[in-house]
C-alpha cells in the first residue's frame, strides 16, 4: 500500500514510482545477504542436521551450505560472498517495489469503483474492505511473473553461479528465450496467497486492531505493526511454493526439472518439513526490512515530488 499521507493531497505518480524505486535500491545492498542465505538455504538439498552427527559437523556443513567456496576464507571474503547476482537483484528489486507500490494502489481503486458493492455485500463493511485490499494485492502479484526471468538470473547467480561460466547476459538472454520464465506457474501460485495475505493482513491489522477506517492514516507504529502481520503470514503461507520455486530457479540452465519432480523428492527424501526451509532467516529479516523500506518509501516519495513541482511544502 501506498506510504500514508494527508488525505486531501496525492502525490504524483512519477514521485511514487522514483521513490520506491530508491528505497527499493537501498533496501536492497542493506539485506541482499540475508536473501542469499535463504534462497542458498532453500536450495540445500541435503540434510544440515544429520542423525549421528555431532553440533560441530552441523555447523560446518551450514557453513558450507551458506558461504560455499568461501567457506574457509576470512569473515570479510565470507560476506562478500554474499552479493552475487547484484546486477541482476537491483533490477529486479527496483522494478519489483515500483510495480507494487504504484501497482497495488490501482488494482485496489478499480476494484473498489467496479466490484466495490460486491465486496460489500459479500463480505460485510469491514471485512469487504479488508477483503478488496487483498484481491487486489493478489491481482499484483500474480501479474508479478512478468519480472520472472531478473528474478530467475538473480537466485542462479546466488545459488548456482557456475550456470554464467563463459557467458555474458546477452548470451544467456539469446541462449535460453522463454527459458528465463521457467517455473512461472509455481511463481503465481506463490505470489497469489503470498501477496494476498501479505496486503489482506495488513489491512485486517488496521482495521480490526487499530480501528482504522482510513488506512493511510496509520501512524508510523501502526504501520509498523501492520507491516509485520502481514508479511509473516504471507511469507508463512508461500513458503512451500518459493522452495519449489527458488529449486526450479536454481538448476543449471541445461539441466532444468519440473515442479512435480522436485515436490515428489522432496516429499520421499527430506520430508515435509523440507517445504519450509528458509522461512526462519526471512521470517528474521521481516521486521527491519519491512520498517527500513517503509520508512525510506515515505520520506522519498514526498521529497521527490516537492523536486518535481519545484515547490516547498511545509
Amino acid at each position: 500500500m501506498s506510504p500514508p499521507g494527508n488525505s486531501k493531497y496525492k502525490e504524483s505518480g512519477t514521485a511514487r514510482l522514483l521513490g520506491a524505486g530508491t528505497s527499493g535500491i537501498l533496501e536492497l545492498f542493506t539485506f541482499h545477504p540475508v536473501d542469499t542465505v535463504a534462497k542458498r538455504l532453500m536450495s540445500n538439498t541435503e540434510r544440515i542436521h544429520g542423525p549421528g552427527q555431532t553440533t560441530a559437523q552441523s555447523l560446518s556443513k551450514l557453513n558450507q551450505v551458506i558461504f560455499r567456496d568461501a567457506a574457509a576464507k576470512a569473515t570479510i571474503s565470507k560476506y562478500l560472498s554474499l552479493f552475487p547476482g547484484l546486477g541482476y537483484a537491483a533490477g529486479y528489486k527496483v522494478a519489483q517495489r515500483m510495480y507494487k507500490f504504484g501497482g497495488q494502489p490501482v488494482a485496489r481503486d478499480f476494484l473498489e469503483h467496479h466490484y466495490g458493492q460486491s465486496f460489500t455485500r459479500a463480505f460485510g463493511d469491514r471485512n469487504g474492505k479488508a477483503m478488496l485490499h487483498a484481491t487486489a494485492g493478489s491481482l499484483i502479484g500474480i501479474g508479478e511473473v512478468a519480472l520472472l526471468p531478473l528474478d530467475v538470473l538473480k537466485i542462479k547467480r546466488q545459488t548456482n553461479p557456475e550456470a554464467f561460466r563463459g557467458r555474458g547476459l546477452v548470451r544467456i538472454v539469446c541462449d535460453e528465450g522463454m527459458g528465463l520464465y521457467r517455473g512461472a506457474g509455481w511463481t503465481m501460485l506463490r505470489n497469489a496467497p503470498g501477496s494476498f495475505a501479505l496486503f489482506g493482513g495488513s489491512a485486517f491489522v488496521k482495521e480490526y486492531v487499530f480501528g482504522l477506517e482510513n488506512y493511510n492514516n496509520a501512524t508510523f507504529m501502526q504501520n509498523f505493526f501492520a507491516s509485520i502481520g502481514g508479511a509473516v503470514a504471507s511469507l508463512t503461507v508461500s513458503a512451500p511454493m518459493d522452495v519449489i520455486k527458488t529449486r526450479i530457479q536454481a538448476r543449471s540452465f541445461d539441466s532444468p526439472e519440473s515442479g512435480m519432480t522436485i515436490l515428489r523428492r522432496m516429499v520421499q527424501q527430506e520430508g515435509f518439513s523440507s517445504f519450509f526451509k528458509g522461512l526462519t532467516p526471512k521470517i528474521l529479516v521481516v521486521g527491519p526490512k519491512l520498517v527500513f523500506g517503509f520508512t525510506l518509501a515515505q520520506w522519498f516519495i514526498p521529497t521527490f515530488d516537492r523536486m518535481l513541482k519545484g515547490n516547498d511544502r511545509s
